[in-house]
């Protein structure tokens, strides 16, 4: 055990030495490493794959968004909708207080007609 304990410190103190302690004392920072601008080069093929990758992400994450706004599309088409019934009614029933209930049935059937012809 204390064998141990002593090879373990022995090493931390070797290790130490060969990198040698930091001149403005902040021990806690990672050590700098020398610049190497050739190391980030990735191969031809490990770029292409990696642009494979992203380009899947990319499609989903389009395909997301269209669901989004399809959702949100229906949502505010569903309440035009309600808006217009609503409306429709409030006008019919403007127009029984006008007009007798047959006659006023009568133009309901008409316009249904029309709004079917023309669409």
């Amino acid at each position: 055990m204390a064998a141990a304990a002593s090879k373990t410190s022995s090493e931390v103190k070797q290790l130490a030495q060969k990198i040698g302690k930091r001149v403005n004392g902040k021990n806690w920072h990672a050590p700098k490493t020398a610049f190497r601008p050739t190391s980030g080069q990735t191969s031809y093929a490990k770029r292409k794959e990696q642009d494979k990758a992203n380009q899947i992400i990319k499609a989903r994450e389009q395909e997301m968004k269209d669901e989004k706004e399809a959702e949100r599309n229906r949502r505010i088409q569903a309440i035009k909708d309600r808006r217009k019934a609503k409306e429709e009614k409030e006008r019919y029933d403007k127009m029984a207080e006008k007009m007798h209930k047959k006659l006023v049935e009568r133009r309901k059937r008409r316009e249904k007609r029309n709004k079917l012809l023309k669409s």
